[in-house]
């Protein structure tokens, strides 16, 4: 394992399952964990060009290029199953676990919906949020245009809460966030920064503390630095936790400036809806 601190945030290189008992109480998760599609390992979406054609086509992808995720094979549910009670038992009173998921399809089963029993036999389950990617996603029939956020909230008090519009939608319009069609040199599933600011800014205050036990390249970092949280991120890949350690780097000496910015809310009251 190895640990490094920047700023308010800590990062540890190494497994998940064996650093998050050993952690303080933690008032926020936000993660993304791996689906279990072993995405990037020679599937669609690393030959999606060479595929579809068009004018961007290219020949098929090497296996040297692939940038398979760690874990993103079949025993990623049984990592997702392991993973809960322990971020249920490190959560302060009234805090939230908001777990990346996939959508309605593209997989070999309905995960979004065992994803979903799982964490409800460790969480009182409060939500599944749509992210409305929008067009065009994914996939062959039904193309994936979306995916989800599963919300659930610690036993024993009521949920962090800290909206006063009484608008949130459990649908984010594109507008309010867009996506990333990751690059060569990204993580592959890297989420907007935007993203895990909605939900951080819904369930955390300024100070709090704010864990990501798969933090991949580091973008909830990104979010809770720049919001005045400290942050606990674990990532396994050695790769993406450089990435991630170079960008909440730069995060870090950029916080004054940035969180000038963040004082007014992170998003307008009306941007989760795509209204303007």
């Amino acid at each position: 394992m190895v640990k490094k601190i920047i700023g308010d945030a800590t990062l540890y290189l190494g497994d998940c399952l064996e650093i998050i008992p050993a952690l303080d109480p933690v008032d926020f998760v936000f993660t993304d964990p791996p689906y279990g599609h072993n995405n990037n390992d020679g599937d669609m979406i690393a030959n999606w060009e060479a595929i579809y054609g068009g004018k961007n086509k290219v020949k098929k992808v090497e296996e040297s290029e692939y940038r398979p995720i760690a874990n993103d094979g079949i025993e990623a549910n049984e990592i997702y199953k392991q993973v809960l009670p322990l971020l249920e038992a490190r959560l302060s009173r009234g805090g939230c676990c908001c777990c990346c998921c996939c959508c309605g399809g593209g997989g070999p089963d309905p995960q979004f919906a065992r994803w979903s029993i799982w964490m409800d036999e460790v969480f009182d389950f409060k939500q599944m949020v749509i992210w409305d990617k929008g067009p065009m996603g994914m996939g062959h029939h039904y193309r994936r245009s979306y995916e989800t956020v599963l919300v659930g909230v610690k036993h024993g008090g009521p949920v962090k809460w800290y909206d006063n519009t009484r608008r949130i939608e459990n649908i984010i319009r594109p507008e309010a966030c867009g996506k990333i069609i990751p690059q060569k040199d990204d993580h592959p599933t890297v989420k907007p920064v935007k993203l895990s600011n909605i939900f951080i800014g819904l369930h955390s205050r300024p100070g709090e503390i704010v864990l990501d036990p798969f933090m991949g390249s580091g973008t909830t970092g990104i979010s809770a630095i720049t919001m005045g949280r400290k942050f606990i991120g674990i990532e396994l890949d050695e790769i993406h936790f450089n990435h991630a350690v170079q960008r909440i780097t730069d995060a870090w000496k950029s916080k004054p400036m940035l969180f000038e910015e963040t004082q007014e809310p992170i998003y307008k009251e009306n941007d989760m809806f795509g209204e303007k």
